[in-house]
């Protein structure tokens, strides 16, 4: 087997996660929830009504400052969403198992035994480079 058709079973692998299908659940229930799509909507509605009021050359600072605050509001009702709230966690979980995989990929791809590697440590550079899935 070719590395090429290892890395598309690899794929497939990665499409059967338990992470990967919660991910797809929560985004179509996200996707399915009119009202959300609603809020969603509106909120990017008044975001471009904001910017445009903003760039204008003869803007009305109590017009931002209202719809600045309408923004928030729509923002926070959309973010705090149970559905959001669901999806957004699972996006986090998927994301700390792919970031695994791939920091195994590049470890190897620089040398180091696959078997014997392991999770990166979170917090950022930790200045070693010899332990780095490279710079990003």
């Amino acid at each position: 087997m070719t590395v090429i058709e290892m890395a598309r079973e690899l794929g497939k692998k990665i499409q059967q996660e338990e992470s990967y299908i919660l991910l797809n659940t929560a985004q179509k229930a996200v996707e399915d929830d009119e009202a959300l799509q609603e809020k969603i909507a509106e909120f990017n509605m008044k975001r471009y009504e904001l910017t445009q009021e903003i760039t204008k050359a003869d803007r009305d600072d109590a017009k931002i400052e209202e719809l600045d605050k309408v923004v928030r509001e729509l923002y926070d009702a959309a973010t705090n969403h149970e559905k959001m709230l669901a999806y957004n966690a699972a996006q986090d979980d998927f994301n700390d198992m792919f970031e695994y995989v791939l920091h195994i990929i590049q470890m190897s791809a620089a040398g180091d035994d696959p078997d014997t590697i392991e999770r990166p440590e979170q917090g950022g550079c930790s200045g070693d480079c010899s332990s780095c899935g490279g710079c990003g």
